[in-house]
């Protein structure tokens, strides 16, 4: 069975970072681990608290993993500190992982920085070199690449400018009323839109997570860039699809809408 690792907060509630992505990984077939870098008080109304995991348990935590089943991917979530940051860097190259997923999460879908500004120059100094592929959502890539990103070629040049800056592939999100939940992939100087038909569902706890996470299953068992973001875009349209409603706010989705129900 092949390995994916996420480095990732934990989320109370069950529908984002970790807990998210152990449920996705384990969906799309591979075995999850993880390193957290922070507790979360959460549910589907809000984070009342967060209590982040200091760096050098984070490394620890990340030794164990690497040193005794070593992932075939590894998904970058939320990370708020700076240090927590360099910690994660430092790791990586140690260990010379691979198919790294970085989805670099600075601004909420509200808009709201959910950075520092000194832990996200750090983030572009010391992780996003490291990736293999980003995961922006449009006020990400707006941060990223320094532009206003208000048309599908606005997207197309801040992906651009984003992957040759940081030399990876880069997979902004739609939405944020700019196209009708179609995502772009830039990688090595070419570029392919994934569409997708917006779903109905105000439901979207998680998201983002959960993309990143089912990307870093499939690079993981072995699919190229292009049909590994194919089928975790395929995989999250299912998840959003089934239509589960639990809490009173931004729910989550039915992340094991495809296994058989026991």
């Amino acid at each position: 069975m092949k390995t994916a690792l996420t480095i990732a907060g934990s989320d109370s509630s069950g529908g984002a970072g970790i807990q998210a992505d152990i449920k996705t990984m384990l969906a799309n077939g591979v075995y999850a681990m993880s390193a957290i870098t922070a507790l979360t008080a959460q549910n589907t109304t809000g984070v009342t608290g967060i209590m982040d995991v200091p760096s050098e348990f984070l490394g620890e935590q990340l030794d164990s993993v690497f040193t005794d089943i070593f992932p075939d991917a590894v998904k970058i979530g939320m990370v708020s500190s700076a240090p927590l940051i360099i910690k994660i860097a430092e790791k990586l190259r140690q260990y010379k992982a691979r198919n790294i997923v970085v989805d670099p999460v600075m601004v909420a879908t509200s808009g709201a920085r959910l950075m520092k500004e000194d832990a996200i120059e750090v983030l572009k100094e010391k992780l996003l070199p490291a990736a293999d592929i980003l995961t922006p959502n449009i006020p990400e890539a707006e941060v990223l690449s320094g532009i206003s990103v208000s048309t599908e070629e606005d997207m197309i040049r801040a992906a651009r400018i984003v992957s040759e800056k940081y030399s990876c592939a880069v997979l902004c999100k739609g939405g944020h009323q700019i196209n009708d939940a179609n995502d772009l992939l830039y990688k090595d100087g070419t570029y392919q839109w994934f569409y997708g038909k917006r779903i109905r569902n105000p439901n979207t706890h998680g998201t983002g997570c959960t993309l990143s996470s089912a990307i870093a299953s499939n690079l993981a068992k072995g699919y190229d860039m292009e049909k590994a973001v194919e089928r975790a875009k395929a995989y999250l349209s299912g998840a959003l699809g089934a239509m589960l409603d639990l809490g009173k706010g931004s729910g989550p989705m039915d992340h094991g809408f495809n296994l058989r129900q026991i």
